[in-house]
């Protein structure tokens, strides 16, 4: 598809045809050598060099320009100043490690660089598909198929408002920082990038260039010797110029310009990473005061009785600051429920009947229903934040159709509920969220337990956790939980989270030893089952009563 531009001098002409081109990073000027500083000017989309070189943006002959005892910000560095180099063109067309495109959080072809996915071919929309999206100022990585570049690094850059300019002005700067450092990640050592605001989000050009242009010193600062090149590429004239003009103020490549941008760098160029920091905001963390031990010299008899009672109070007004509900305040709200169970559970005197039946520990106080509530939101507020499609892919929580009386069916498969590959918490968020449009009016639960007995379950106190942060209309819009293949194991379980966790909920468990019973409460065609567990109903049951087609999974009645 692409074809190796030999020379510089090549480049000179239009293309004749229609293949693409391949660019090497020997024929991009580099920004440190002198020789190399000629413009490169793209007319109609087709690349030519010009003999001119970059103007001086910082020469004024009518002004001499004097540190005035600064220190510059942005000192002169040879070897990072070598790996800069500025191009007009599309990235896609250079042959480096990685090319930068600027996308919206679904990744999706229409939002992209124009003409990227053109270029890498279709390999480019089906790989973003599965990533399940990207936060704004974050970055994920994906082959590059078609492009001469070996990766395509994909980062959503923010929306702009000048009220909330501090906020989009560093997420445009942890755009630039992701992509760097999932290069590095990577094993890659160049990369090239196009300006990463778009039109659409309303970025002004020069402040987003300010931004893009020290977050990479900054980066490069750190990492010098992880990275080779990295190449700013402009699409625009006017991109070009503000490049040019911008550059030697963050990589100076003599004391004149490090001279002058003492001067014409703005007042905030961020923090070690490039970041807008305001003082204002910063939280700022003191110890607390220390209690002074009182002397009794220090209040003598003689005093007042009013002195005396002031004396006192003063002794004692530090506790103030170390009064536990106080205290309290500002620690997590499920840190605080969590030590308010271990502190129940202390005062039990360690019995904890339920332990000791290894069923974990139940010994924390019920909560109230506005704790229900609070509880419930923090998940489902988190939940809907997070990309929770590793979870999703393990298929151990899933839609169903609807029952015999029309209730929506969420199947649960047991097998699949691999504890030593979960990470609970991040299961806890995706079920929170499956079940949150399911629980505000009644529905059905399908358990499928077969073969699950050969894998660890969770204990009960984790089951009374879940159910917690389910909250209350689980519990009431819950009509019945289907139990399919149940051992006597899970049957002496659901018996233990009757006693211990909830009656109301577990008394709703209706056991079914074959499938052809279950069937009875929801018909087939509603339900997506795993193979295995018509192989393993066959092999309980012996066949009885059923057959079923190994192809088509059809089941019918033994004649």
């Amino acid at each position: 598809m692409y074809r190796t531009v030999a020379t510089a001098t090549t480049m000179g002409g239009v293309p004749t045809d229609n293949v693409d081109f391949v660019v090497t990073l020997d024929q991009v000027p580099r920004w440190s050598d002198a020789e190399s500083r000629s413009s490169l000017e793209y007319e109609n989309g087709d690349p030519s060099f010009s003999n001119s070189f970059f103007p001086d943006p910082l020469k004024s002959p009518e002004e001499e320009s004097s540190r005035n005892g600064m220190v510059s910000r942005f000192p002169i560095d040879h070897e990072i100043n070598s790996k800069i180099y500025l191009w007009r063109g599309q990235p896609w067309n250079l042959e480096v490690d990685a090319v930068v495109n600027s996308t919206n959080e679904n990744l999706e072809e229409a939002h992209s660089s124009p003409g990227l996915h053109a270029a890498a071919g279709p390999g480019l929309a089906e790989e973003c598909a599965t990533l399940g999206g990207c936060r704004t100022g974050m970055a994920k990585v994906t082959n590059a198929y078609d492009l001469p570049a070996r990766r395509v690094i994909h980062t959503v850059g923010p929306k702009y408002a000048v009220k909330y300019h501090t906020a989009a002005e560093n997420a445009l700067s942890h755009c630039y920082r992701s992509c760097l450092e999932l290069l590095i990640e990577n094993g890659l050592r160049s990369i090239a990038m196009g300006c990463i605001y778009t039109e659409a989000k309303n970025y002004p050009r020069e402040p987003a260039a300010h931004v893009a242009i020290r977050t990479v010193r900054r980066l490069l600062e750190k990492q010098k010797d992880e990275i080779t090149a990295v190449v700013f590429c402009t699409g625009t004239s006017s991109d070009t110029e503000i490049y040019k003009r911008l550059l030697p103020l963050y990589f100076p490549r003599d004391k004149h310009e490090e001279d002058v941008a003492i001067s014409k760098l703005p007042a905030d160029v961020g923090d070690e990473n490039g970041e807008t920091i305001i003082d204002e905001r910063k939280i700022r963390i003191k110890p607390l005061p220390k209690k002074a031990n009182p002397k009794p010299s220090e209040a003598p008899d003689e005093l007042p009785v009013s002195d005396v009672g002031l004396v006192r109070r003063n002794s004692s007004y530090l506790d103030t600051y170390l009064d536990p509900a106080f205290m309290s305040l500002i620690k997590d709200p499920d840190q605080r429920r969590q030590e308010q169970w271990e502190k129940t559970s202390q005062a039990q005197g360690g019995w904890n009947c339920a332990k000791l039946l290894g069923f974990g520990d139940l010994g924390g106080p019920p909560l109230s229903a506005a704790e229900e509530y609070s509880l419930h939101s923090r998940y489902i507020s988190k939940a809907n934040s997070l990309n929770l499609s590793e979870i999703a892919e393990m298929k151990i929580v899933y839609r169903g159709g609807v029952d015999s009386e029309g209730r929506p069916v969420m199947v649960v498969v047991g097998a699949h509920f691999l504890l030593q590959c979960l990470e609970l918490e991040r299961f806890v968020l995706y079920v929170v969220k499956e079940f949150e449009p399911l629980i505000q009016k009644p529905y059905t639960i399908v358990y499928l337990h077969s073969a699950a007995s050969l894998q660890i379950q969770p204990d009960l106190g984790w089951m009374r956790r879940l159910q917690q942060i389910l909250g209350r209309k689980h519990q009431r819009n819950l009509h019945a939980i289907y139990v399919l293949h149940p051992t006597f194991h899970l049957k002496a379980t659901i018996f233990a989270l009757q006693m211990f966790v909830d009656n109301v909920v577990w008394k709703k468990v209706i056991y079914v030893d074959r499938l052809l019973q279950l069937f009875r409460y929801v018909p087939r065609e509603q339900l997506t089952i795993p193979d295995f567990v018509f192989q393993h109903d066959l092999e309980v049951n012996g066949g009885k009563g059923l057959i079923v087609d190994p192809r088509t999974k059809f089941v019918y009645h033994r004649p």
